[in-house]
């Protein structure tokens, strides 16, 4: 195995792994939707038209709004709260680690703790402003496919005029749609949390050691 792939393989099979259900989702997506227009007798789209259509683009943002959501969540909570016994948590009683000390910096550490200052409180932070800006970009996403997908909908049921992205926001589907996913994403963590306590996978370094006692806590 090529040194950059052994280096990287963890990301190169996630983003993989990514790259293939997108693809995937796409076509089962796109063949979906023409089923849903052949029963309103609407010309069938092909499939580089689809991938502009609100049905595509809700679906993508819909899915990946809970995704960051959750992860950015994630990040600040660990921070700030402990869970007795898990490898999720970090141990009790501990605030910041000593190398989180930006006057333990060495001339390796990064550009931001070297240089002190704002760079650094952003630097600080910047693990969960990135994920939920991420967050934040996939909620509008979310809002305007979801906009274009319902006045679509609207015009083939009803022949409905369109609403405003703004009027969109209010309706209960979109928070449906929302809340649909963001209650399974912290079920999934909360889940990875408890379970964690008195569960092992050898080998990952989201688990604690095979031998570690269950009130020990963090991996």
């Amino acid at each position: 195995m090529p040194r950059w792939l052994r280096d990287n393989a963890l990301a190169v099979a996630m983003f993989g792994a990514f790259f293939v259900f997108l693809a995937l989702q796409s076509v089962f997506g796109w063949q979906s939707h023409n089923e849903e227009l052949a029963e309103f007798g609407a010309a069938p789209l092909n499939w580089p038209a689809y991938l502009s259509t609100g049905h595509f683009v809700e679906a993508i943002f819909e899915n990946w709004e809970s995704e960051f959501l959750q992860m950015g969540g994630y990040v600040l909570l660990t921070a700030y709260l402990v869970q007795r016994g898990s490898a999720e948590s970090k141990p009790e009683g501990q605030s910041d680690r000593p190398e989180d000390d930006e006057r333990r910096a060495t001339p390796a550490s990064p550009w931001p703790v070297r240089h002190g200052g704002l760079p650094l409180v952003i630097y600080r932070n910047s693990l969960a402003l990135a994920l939920l800006l991420i967050f934040a970009g996939s909620f509008v996403g979310h809002l305007l496919g979801g906009t274009a997908q319902y006045n679509a909908e609207q015009a083939l049921q009803s022949g409905a005029p369109p609403v405003s992205a703004l009027q969109f926001l209010g309706t209960s589907d979109f928070w449906f749609q929302s809340m649909q996913n963001w209650q399974s994403e912290f079920l999934a963590v909360g889940t990875l949390i408890v379970l964690s306590i008195f569960l092992r996978q050898h080998g990952s370094p989201e688990s604690k050691p095979v031998t570690r006692a269950h009130a020990e806590t963090g991996a």
